[in-house]
């Protein structure tokens, strides 16, 4: 149905994949013609809706992180190039509104673009924790394995994983990856694996079940995120949750995400050999990823849905308060 409640939710439909964001306005305007909103969430990811153009509601804008020239290392550069330029007005559009944003980096990275920093409220993204947990008495299994859990795209760069574990294997016999998950670059990444002759130590399972990503963030030694940019890098406290430790490059998000030496390690970005060192490191020393896995654990525990919720109301009654307060002023 194009309009229905649901939970006490209103759900109202339209639009397709490409004209969604030309159709949102006239979507929001039926919406709320007879109930209008004490304040507006917008969601900036990709193509942003600029929905204070078309609303004089307060708006929380909710940033996973800003694409910029990170568009470049996916897309073709004529289609880069429109979705950079679409992305350019969002500080003027939105120069009025507050930013809820899910990690420090796309904080940083907003203030180093000119955003106010009191105007910016970090809230990290929690997990389900009936879910990803680990299971009890069950220990990892007795081959090193590495996993990848996330779309299978090319700026989550997912070549240097392949050529760190080519490394890792040199002193790591044995050791094979698994990628779960599907997206465009599955094909090339399968032909990189045939040319570094690991066939047999990689595995694609494509899209799997939640219970089966449980079970294989569960039984992996260590989970590997090479990617160039992530807004937090959820997969990473998904798998410490579940007792496993990760290996992740030093990018935004990740950094975040990962607790250097305690839940995780960081590598620079690009480097192999510093990616397949630090995994060498966490396969090779069982009582340093132990000790990690205990920290991951805890680290995990404290990340709840109920707490990210908590803290996004509070910011949104305090935005539509303050809103409402400087009307009183005027």
């Amino acid at each position: 149905p194009r309009d229905e409640e649901v939970d006490g939710y209103r759900i109202v439909r339209g639009g397709h994949e490409y004209d969604f964001n030309l159709v949102v306005p006239f979507l929001f305007r039926r919406a709320v013609a007879t109930d209008p909103p004490d304040v507006v969430l917008d969601d900036i990811n990709k193509i942003p809706f600029y929905s204070p153009l078309f609303t004089t509601a307060p708006v929380l804008a909710l940033v996973p992180h800003l694409m910029g020239t990170a568009v470049f290392h996916e897309l073709n550069p004529l289609l880069a190039t429109v979705l950079y330029g679409l992305e350019l007005p969002v500080r003027r559009v939105y120069r009025r509104c507050h930013f809820e944003v899910i990690s420090e980096s796309t904080r940083d990275d907003l203030v180093a673009r000119g955003y106010p920093a009191d105007r910016i409220t970090v809230v990290h993204c929690g997990i389900d924790r009936d879910v990803y947990r680990p299971e009890p008495g069950v220990p990892k299994g007795d081959t090193p394995t590495l996993v990848y859990v996330g779309r299978i795209k090319r700026y989550k760069s997912l070549g240097h994983a392949l050529h760190a574990l080519r490394l890792v294997r040199q002193r790591v016999p044995g050791c094979s990856l698994t990628i779960v998950g599907n997206g465009d670059a599955v094909p090339e990444l399968k032909s990189l694996a045939s040319r570094l002759g690991l066939d047999q130590a990689v595995r694609f399972t494509g899209y799997v079940s939640n219970a089966e990503k449980v079970r294989l963030l569960r039984q992996a030694h260590v989970a590997v995120n090479p990617s160039y940019r992530e807004g937090w890098g959820l997969t990473n406290v998904e798998a410490n949750a579940c007792g496993t430790v990760c290996v992740a490059a030093d990018s935004p998000g990740l950094r975040d995400s990962v607790l250097p030496g305690r839940t995780g390690l960081l590598y620079p970005y690009g480097d192999v050999p510093a990616l397949a060192e630090q995994l060498v490191r966490l396969l090779t020393d069982a009582g340093l990823r132990a000790r990690m896995e205990r920290e991951a654990l805890a680290w995990a525990a404290r990340l709840t849905w109920e707490q990210c919720g908590a803290e996004t109301l509070a910011l949104l009654e305090r935005v539509a308060g303050a809103d409402a307060r400087a009307a009183a002023v005027r």
